[in-house]
């Protein structure tokens, strides 16, 4: 059943309201033919994240603007599975379209994410790196794995830390703590070279471990905290900017190909456009959230990102990732970021 989009106009996103629930069903007009191309698109994230909000939108323009040729149906909230359990599903062509975070595709190759722990400032310099040469850099390594990726990236925003009851204000606090990262190995070598006992766990099964105190604390960008309600799991969020993170449009590179060309140009004209859009979205809700954030209970407090950066540095964390990399790959990080390591 088609997933309804919620009005703009009356409000931009009903984040927290609707949580991981899927959205009433909107009768939209039926083509009297069939789809000549039908695909299933799949996010882990909840149906009221702008990302999904825009991801359906794009898809039923790209319904209507196709005369009825091409119908992709979303699936939000991990209701495909797993990231890992998508991931391997849009390869394989038993789903045709993934949202997915570039990190996420760093188990096949580290450099299919070079977003760095405290490398981007601000979103001017987000932007220039991923519109620009380390974008196109870590879109070439995904395409290997038999994946399609669209030039145009989603933000995901900057991941902030959250926990149950202490802030996070310093590297100490992380002493042992008990935190959820993504099953992404850059993220596991991050909090470990801070002191912490990361546990990488899917999306799918966050709440619950934080429910059932499986971790103490987790991290994640301000919209996901909301619209996933760990409002209800945590008290505390510390602000600490620790990496940004974005999430491409992925597509089974069989099922691409089999799409003509005016096709394949309607499809990533739509995405192209809904991801500008949802840009802006996040950096008007960037304004708003910590306001209704702290009407549910939680608690904010600024960290300077200083004494962080510092203890990875003396921990080997950028010298480590910089070998991985390779010289000709960090050359083209710092281009973005300046000296890193």
């Amino acid at each position: 059943m088609r997933q309804s989009i919620p009005s703009i106009a009356r409000r931009r996103f009903v984040l927290g309201a609707a949580g991981a629930a899927t959205l009433p069903a909107l009768i939209l007009p039926r083509y009297a033919h069939a789809a000549e191309f039908n695909y299933k698109y799949g996010s882990e994230l909840p149906a009221s994240h702008p990302q999904v909000v825009r991801a359906m939108e794009a898809c039923e323009a790209i319904r209507k603007d196709s005369g009825g040729r091409i119908e992709i149906e979303v699936f939000s909230a991990g209701a495909l599975g797993s990231i890992t359990d998508m991931i391997s599903q849009v390869r394989s062509g038993a789903l045709q379209m993934l949202s997915v975070a570039n990190a996420s595709l760093t188990t096949f190759d580290p450099k299919a994410s070079l977003t760095i722990p405290y490398a981007f400032k601000d979103y001017d310099a987000v932007w220039a790196a991923m519109d620009g040469e380390l974008g196109a850099y870590s879109r070439r390594v995904v395409s290997r794995f038999g994946i399609h990726v669209f030039d145009s990236m989603w933000d995901h925003g900057f991941r902030q830390m959250t926990t149950r009851s202490k802030a996070i204000a310093s590297p100490e606090d992380l002493k042992g703590f008990k935190i959820r990262v993504a099953v992404v190995p850059m993220y596991v070598s991050l909090f470990k070279a801070l002191g912490a006992a990361p546990t990488a766990i899917n999306f799918s099964e966050l709440y619950s471990s934080l429910q059932t105190r499986v971790v103490d604390g987790q991290e994640n960008s301000l919209p996901l905290i909301d619209s996933a309600r760990f409002y209800e799991v945590q008290s505390c969020v510390s602000v600490t900017n620790h990496i940004w993170e974005g999430y491409v449009t992925s597509v089974n590179d069989a099922a691409w190909k089999r799409l003509p060309g005016n096709l394949q140009d309607l499809v990533k004209q739509r995405f192209h456009e809904a991801t500008l859009r949802q840009r802006k979205d996040m950096v008007e809700l960037s304004g708003t959230l910590q306001a209704q954030l702290q009407a549910k209970g939680m608690k904010f407090n600024q960290v300077d990102s200083a004494p962080f950066r510092a203890t990875l540095s003396q921990a080997g964390f950028y010298k480590e990732w910089q070998q991985k990399f390779g010289p000709e790959v960090w050359a083209i990080v710092e281009k973005y970021t300046g000296s890193l390591a």
